[in-house]
């Protein structure tokens, strides 16, 4: 054993001497930047575009990521219609001129894609390198054969997003996620090419296998040795591996270690792990590949539900599309990060992808903060949902599709489950189980170290094909709350999991009474009538819970039975924000959705509260709604609370009684008459107070706020700062019904990036410097230019005391 130790320190050694005399053979460029672009509406007018010797001078300049459909007009009769979020499509051209060193000539260069929505075809000095029709998948192309070395290359991409309807929310359209060059030696770790894994896992020990995928372009054997290292989160080495190869072409080699006493990836502590792989030849290094992991265990049981580590735990999970609000569906880093963040905040561990692979940020996020995911990859198989929609390129596409994603995940530690399909029509015809069948062998060839389901919005036994087949690991539901109860009995000794639950339906900071009835909106209605008939004419929905979709339940209904039964192991909202298009319960003038717990500004609605109370240990008291209304109005109040017996509801001074939870309730109420003043709240436990809450009754609108989530930003052309604009009374109220226009200027080397109030029938462009209020509130997104200094952000409105925030970019 001695002996051993003594070894593995002069390897280490060794090792460490070698990285810091040796440059990596492989670099990675961001290639965002220098594009040029050209929107071609619904006609591709010319078909030279993609020459090399095109003038395209006059063409738009701009930096990816970007989503075009975002910067045009609301209009129902947009050939995507509200369902796609009654924004254009259309044909988008973008050309790129560059130039690769002469030196990097006996370099392989590869450029990677994150996602191009959709219809993608990309040429390289006139080369065509390929065609993809999946709008949300990663790929990557060989530019080596085509690349002249020390001279000027043209890259050219076509997104064809012109034949609708192909979606069935705001998909956007462009080359909306990241676009990287890459450069590394003939001899590399191919593309996706490590896969690691964890095995024997306790708080003493942890197997890890890892197993690397190298190419071999120098068309000749090569002896090479492969060395992976492991590191922790402050980069001390843990271990490491050398393994002597001999090189045909490709060649896939599997190396394992041990980790002693690792620190086990959590909810509670995401610890990542980095292995570094190394490829030296002749005792020079021609590649370092760097792949982040985590390490740890769980389990899905018919019984007990989930464990994590071995601790049992519920899957707090949310639905989420992938839209950003104002910032369409071009991918930004922090704006997904503020989206967890406030998701997190409110006890969410879980996020379902849906329906489609996300972006690489967004499980990178999830790996760092702490969230178990659903990745999902197919929102239909070969039977169509839209006309135009990915049930065309079935045949074709769907196997590459599912590796190539799969390939791209399986490393991230956040992804515990694989969800083959969401409410697939095949789930009642007798394909549904060959295909299902064929999927999972997919998954299973490449990773068997998670869960495979699917989302069943029909989940009974004797009809599912895709549930009959038996070719998944987890029984997923698609609301049905009320089977939830019987599930073992119509499923004995399976895995359950709550696919997409609720669909609640709430207007931020609208009311309507009395609040103890529930509204099943939108009502049923004959073919050939209006659909927002028999709703509010103003298109709100009450922002008490209790309003939901036909097909569903409110979030307190899920919840509760979530919560009952052990061996339900969780659940995944509908949905965690408000998105862009599939408008419900209204259609046009709404444009997109109202089921979100947060809307589509990013401002939590009241029932974030419900699930902050049952899902963190913060001491909640949360009560609704505003106090403003009618002399003698008979108004509900409620409250939402934790950590005490009771609350106290005072009206004026005076109390209107104590109220505490019974049963099940998961809040309290009041019917009250309205008087103007203030309304308190009190929470005690054990006759103390544990907290307070006040709502004063706002006068006019006086005066603007801005709340900055972030006053120091990076100065990288990217970063972001998400301002809250709140219109408040003299005396410092929030005004619950105001709509001023506000203005904003900047002062900086920064922009407004996006602007919007989480109305869902505001038709305001996203991309403006101006914006109403909603309800008193509104939101400027301000992103930094590329030069570090302060930034001045002033908000006016004719009438009202304006305000300024500074933002520090470095």
């Amino acid at each position: 054993m001695r002996k051993t130790m003594v070894m593995l320190v002069a390897l280490m050694l060794a090792y460490a001497a070698t990285v810091s005399a040796q440059t990596n053979g492989r670099t990675v460029l961001n290639f965002n930047k220098g594009w040029k672009f050209y929107y071609a509406d619904t006609i591709d007018k010319k078909n030279d575009y993609k020459e090399p010797s095109y003038d395209d001078s006059k063409w738009r300049s701009l930096s990816l990521p970007h989503d075009w459909s975002i910067e045009l007009r609301f209009d129902k009769n947009n050939p995507a219609t509200p369902e796609g979020g009654a924004l254009p499509g259309g044909i988008g051209w973008y050309r790129k001129t560059f130039t690769v060193a002469a030196a990097d000539k006996n370099k392989q260069l590869f450029i990677e894609f994150d996602g191009v929505y959709r219809c993608s075809e990309v040429w390289i000095n006139g080369h065509s390198l390929g065609f993809r029709p999946n709008g949300y998948i990663s790929f990557q192309y060989d530019l080596t054969p085509y690349i002249k070395f020390g001279e000027k290359n043209n890259i050219v991409v076509k997104v064809d997003n012109s034949v609708q309807i192909n979606s069935r929310w705001y998909s956007g359209s462009g080359i909306y996620r990241n676009v990287r060059l890459v450069s590394t030696s003939k001899i590399a770790v191919d593309h996706w090419g490590t896969f690691i894994t964890s095995s024997k896992v306790s708080e003493q020990s942890a197997t890890v296998t890892i197993q690397t995928k190298i190419s071999n372009a120098t068309k000749a054997t090569q002896k090479v040795a492969l060395t992976t290292a492991i590191y922790d989160e402050s980069d001390k080495l843990v271990t490491l591996v050398n393994t002597p190869l001999t090189l045909q072409q490709t060649t896939e080699t599997t190396q394992q270690v041990v980790v002693n006493h690792p620190t086990l990836w959590s909810i509670e502590h995401p610890h990542l792990y980095k292995a570094v792989s190394s490829i030296t030849v002749n005792g020079q290094k021609t590649d370092e590949y760097s792949t982040s992991f985590g390490i740890r265990y769980f389990n899905f049981d018919a019984n007990k539900g989930f464990t994590l580590n071995g601790e049992p735990m519920k899957i707090l999970g949310v639905c989420n599309h992938h839209d950003l609000g104002c910032l369409g569906a071009a991918i930004n880093y922090r704006a997904l990060q503020r989206q967890l963040e406030i998701l997190k905040e409110m006890g969410c561990n879980g996020i379902r992808t849906s329906h489609n692979p996300p972006a690489p940020e967004l499980l990178e996020l999830c790996d760092r903060m702490g969230f178990i995911v659903m990745d999902e990859a197919f929102d239909m198989w070969k039977h169509p949902k839209t006309k135009y929609d990915y049930h065309l390129y079935w045949d074709e596409w769907h196997s590459r599709d599912l590796e190539d994603q799969v390939l791209r995940d399986r490393n991230h530690p956040s992804v515990f489950m694989w969800s083959i399909g969401n409410e697939i029509p095949e789930q009642g015809n007798p394909v549904g189980t060959s295909i299902a069948t064929e999927l999972a062998a997919i998954l299973r060839k490449l990773d068997t170290t998670r869960y495979l389901v699917d989302a069943n919005d029909r989940p009974f036994p004797t009809w599912n094909y895709i549930l009959k087949s038996n070719a998944l690991d987890l029984v997923g539901y698609n609301y049905h709350h009320q089977l939830y109860k019987s599930f073992p009995d119509s499923f004995p000794g399976k895995k359950f999991i709550a696919t997409e639950t609720t669909s609640g339906l709430e207007t931020r900071g609208e009311y309507f009474f009395p609040s103890d009835s529930i509204r099943v909106w939108p009502p049923n209605h004959k073919k050939g009538e209006d659909r927002n008939a028999g709703m509010n004419p103003d298109y709100t929905v009450s922002a008490y819970d209790n309003t939901r979709a036909p097909w569903s339940s409110t979030h307190e209904q899920s919840w509760k039975e979530i919560k009952k039964y052990p061996y339900l192991s969780g659940m995944f909202i509908w949905t965690g924000f408000d998105y862009l298009g599939e408008p419900t319960p209204y259609t046009w003038p709404a444009k997109s959705s109202y089921f979100g717990i947060v809307d589509l500004a990013g401002f939590p609605k009241d029932v974030y509260y419900m699930y902050q109370s049952e899902w963190t240990n913060k001491t909640v008291l949360h009560i609704l709604p505003h106090w403003n209304w009618k002399q003698g109005d008979s108004v509900d109040v409620w409250a939402y609370y934790n950590h005490a017996d009771e609350v106290e509801l005072y009206v004026n001074g005076k109390s209107a009684g104590i109220r505490k939870k019974e049963g099940d309730d998961l809040h309290v109420m009041w019917r009250v008459v309205y008087e103007p003043g203030s309304i308190k709240a009190v929470s005690r436990k054990a006759g103390k107070v544990v907290k307070e809450e006040q709502i004063n009754t706002a006068g006019a609108p006086a005066k603007i706020q801005l709340i900055a989530d972030r006053k120091n930003i990076k100065a990288n052309g990217e970063d972001l700062s998400f301002i809250t604009v709140r219109v408040l009374d003299k005396d410092g109220n929030l005004v619950p019904k105001a709509d001023n226009m506000i203005h904003f200027i900047i002062d900086g080397d920064a922009f407004v990036a996006g602007v919007d109030n989480g109305n869902p029938i505001s038709h305001e462009p996203f991309k403006a410097n101006y914006r109403k209020a909603f309800n008193g509130l509104a939101l400027a997104v301000i992103q930094a230019k590329d030069k570090a200094g302060m930034v001045t952000v002033k908000a006016t409105s004719e009438g009202l005391q304006s305000a300024s925030v500074e933002l520090q970019l470095k």
